[in-house]
């Protein structure tokens, strides 16, 4: 009887311990309500963008002159420093003049013969005159000496140019600088023979203040910007259109910007593209022709663009970009976007957002598709002004 109170009494206390295990259990399991994520969120917003593309071309001197002889002689004198900027005029060789010197003497000789013979025909042509009058002399005298004072003043006439080609020809042999620039090597050294109108140049001046760019752009480029200035998409920018930037072969933006000078009116058939002519001031001579550069050429302003960092875009399996906003439920949603282009570390959005949209910068990691959030915003210490911000370039192969 006692053993069996005894059973009875420990299974009781086995029940009741077992009741208050399953109690605590039960209530550590109910606990708190998990937290809502807490996000930080960027308003979408439109502003004013100035959009560019990049462009490839090369330079070129705004003027060429290739220096060559126009008398044939040995070169004594070479007289400039190659490498130097020249004047118009300089003297840039010396031709031995001494053959030209001789028959500028002798034209000059052969012009005063006939001068000389000048005074006497025409006395004699005079008399004869006076006595053909009076029939003292025939006709046939007379005509003879008329004959000879015309001969003697054609005698004259034809002196007068010898001795100006002579003249110019001594003139020749020194060889002058056409116009103002940098003059390159020199072709022939001292002791050289050149000839008149040679084919190849004893040196080359080019003037590279200013210095041309001519980069080319395709024709569908240029039928898309048309076709977005039509539809009130993209919109003209004013004088600031015609400014061009410059970036060098290294990757070093050019200090001056240049001026957008015109777009050429003929198709290049092999490459489907247009040349467009940039000018830009080179007083230091940073720039030399046939440099490779690529020009940020202004294609109009975006008044209603609509930025998004580039932190909040990701990619989806495909490349698709894809950005996580908060709904007006504040639940988490999924956007995929459209983008153009880079503008310093945001993405220029072509599609996909609208103004107001909450879009997630930080803490993406925490949420997904269709859960709950809490939106806070993002603290940015960048001022936003009211003048256009500039695009990065579109840049073209």
């Amino acid at each position: 009887m006692k053993r069996n109170n005894r059973a009875l009494l420990i299974t009781l206390a086995i029940v009741v311990l077992a009741g208050f295990i399953l109690e605590g259990c039960g209530k550590k399991q109910a606990g708190p309500p998990p937290m809502i994520p807490e996000v930080a969120v960027m308003v979408v917003q439109t502003k004013p963008v100035v959009t560019t593309t990049e462009l490839s071309g090369r330079t070129s001197a705004n003027l060429v002159a290739e220096v060559r002889p126009q008398v044939s002689g040995i070169i004594q004198k070479r007289l400039f420093m190659e490498g130097s900027d020249v004047k118009a005029g300089q003297a840039l060789f010396q031709i031995d003049s001494a053959l030209y010197q001789s028959a500028l003497n002798n034209a000059t000789a052969a012009l005063a013969r006939s001068e000389a013979q000048l005074s006497t025909t025409q006395l004699r042509a005079g008399r004869l005159r006076e006595l053909l009058v009076d029939k003292a002399v025939s006709q046939q005298d007379y005509d003879d000496a008329a004959a000879a004072l015309k001969q003697v003043q054609a005698d004259i006439q034809y002196g007068k140019a010898s001795v100006e080609t002579a003249r110019i020809n001594l003139k020749y042999t020194t060889i002058t600088a056409p116009i103002s620039g940098r003059i390159g090597r020199s072709n022939v050294t001292e002791g050289a023979l050149v000839t008149a109108h040679q084919p190849i140049a004893l040196a080359t001046i080019q003037k590279i203040d200013p210095m041309y760019v001519d980069v080319t752009q395709s024709t569908a480029d240029i039928l898309r910007l048309r076709r977005q200035i039509q539809e009130g998409r993209l919109d003209q920018n004013g004088e600031s259109q015609q400014k061009v930037s410059l970036l060098l072969d290294d990757g070093t933006e050019y200090p001056l910007k240049g001026t957008l000078k015109f777009r050429d009116v003929t198709v290049d058939p092999t490459t489907g593209s247009v040349v467009l002519r940039i000018v830009f001031p080179n007083p230091k001579g940073i720039l030399l022709p046939g440099m490779f550069v690529r020009a940020q050429v202004q294609e109009g302003v975006k008044k209603k663009a609509i930025l998004v960092p580039q932190q909040a875009v990701s990619r989806d399996s495909k490349g698709a970009p894809l950005v996580l906003i908060v709904d007006v439920q504040n639940t988490v949603q999924q956007r995929q976007l459209v983008l153009d282009r880079a503008i310093g570390n945001e993405w220029l959005v072509s599609s996909g957002l609208e103004p107001g949209d909450r879009v997630i910068v930080e803490g993406a990691m925490k949420v997904k598709p269709g859960i709950p959030a809490k939106a806070v915003p993002m603290e940015n210490g960048e001022k936003t002004g009211g003048n256009p911000q500039t695009a990065a370039p579109l840049k073209k192969s």
